[in-house]
């Protein structure tokens, strides 16, 4: 049974590639909790391939129901990564709701992919990956594709690493049922 993270996303992502009005969103979202919190909606497509993925570590509305539905609606339409999501897709796509703790300082050796996500700061720049992601199994590896994200050379060792935990909400089903 998906919860109602999950339908909140699925409806905002409907909502955001058709223009067509959806019910419920306000309902889910008033019965979400009140908390501001970072969020990151994933898109996958059936094939276990990302579609897009957009998020926020630091919140930017006031409320976790108002980041879900800011974050999934970009994922679709706003991803630079990929063109925006056409109503066709979304028979076959699926998505997930990642809720963030708050980000603390860490040392290299205080991170474990499987269950903590991973910031590298340096200056204005800055890399996120999130945990327990397939093909990512050492703290090496997560580090050095999140200094890829921000830019920051492989043998740079001049940079901050925040670790943070992640509650997953998972859809079950594609976003078109």
């Amino acid at each position: 049974m998906e919860d109602n993270y999950v339908k909140l996303a699925k409806k905002a992502v409907r909502k955001a590639v058709t223009g067509d009005v959806v019910e419920e969103i306000q309902k889910l979202k008033a019965e979400l909790p009140q908390v501001s919190r970072g969020v990151f909606v994933t898109l996958k497509k059936s094939n276990h391939e990302l579609r897009g993925c957009i998020g926020t570590y630091t919140p930017v509305t006031e409320t976790v129901g108002d980041e879900i539905l800011r974050n999934a609606s970009s994922a679709a339409l706003e991803d630079p990564r990929f063109p925006p999501v056409k109503p066709v897709e979304l028979e076959e796509i699926t998505l997930s709701v990642d809720i963030l703790t708050e980000p603390e300082t860490c040392k290299a050796e205080d991170l474990d992919p499987d269950k903590y996500g991973v910031i590298v700061k340096k200056g204005s720049r800055s890399g996120l990956l999130l945990p327990d992601l397939d093909g990512v199994d050492s703290v090496e590896e997560q580090i050095d594709i999140a200094k890829k994200k921000a830019g920051i050379p492989p043998v740079d060792e001049n940079f901050v690493t925040k670790r943070f935990e992640v509650e997953r909400h998972e859809g079950e089903k594609p976003i078109g049922n």
